[in-house]
């Protein structure tokens, strides 16, 4: 990537090397990065219902069913019967599963340590001072090419 990439250039670069990155780290695990966030969302929870998963992970119910039965083809989790509503069913991490999820975020957190070992203090807090401001999609000056559009159609 050149020195004078536009930030939306520079910004889907450094997305992509994460990718990339987060995928070798997933590898030897065995797990798909999709996969790996489910498995850290049942880990922490004491049953989780896959409307609530597809929720957490941001995909339809009907990909996180897929992703749920991948994980509980490997035995990282199971279904059982949910103690608030019998009818429903949550999703509980097995022991394999949980060691798993904490043997992939310590991998994980190794890795980040690594990406970001260029970068002082300073370096670190602003940079994520800037992305958290980036990310803020409620904030000022955020109104994305939806709302923009829809402006320009209301007159009265």
């Amino acid at each position: 990537m050149t020195d004078d990439a536009p930030l939306p250039e520079l910004l889907m670069g450094a997305a992509r090397s994460l990718r990339r990155r987060w995928g070798a780290v997933l590898e030897p695990h065995g797990l798909t990065p999709h996969q790996a966030r489910a498995l850290r969302s049942v880990s922490a929870s004491d049953g989780l219902r896959v409307s609530d998963l597809a929720a957490a992970l941001r995909i339809a119910p009907r990909s996180a069913t897929e992703v749920a039965d991948g994980l509980e083809r490997a035995d990282l989790v199971v279904r059982a019967a949910d103690p608030a509503d019998r009818r429903a069913v949550v999703l509980r991490a097995t022991e394999q599963g949980r060691e798993l999820a904490a043997r992939v975020e310590r991998a994980r957190a190794q890795d980040a340590e690594a990406l970001f070992a260029r970068l002082d203090e300073d370096d670190r807090a602003e940079l994520a001072r800037l992305l958290r401001l980036v990310a803020d999609e409620g904030g000022p000056g955020c109104e994305g090419p939806q709302s923009s559009s829809s402006s320009r159609g209301s007159t009265a």
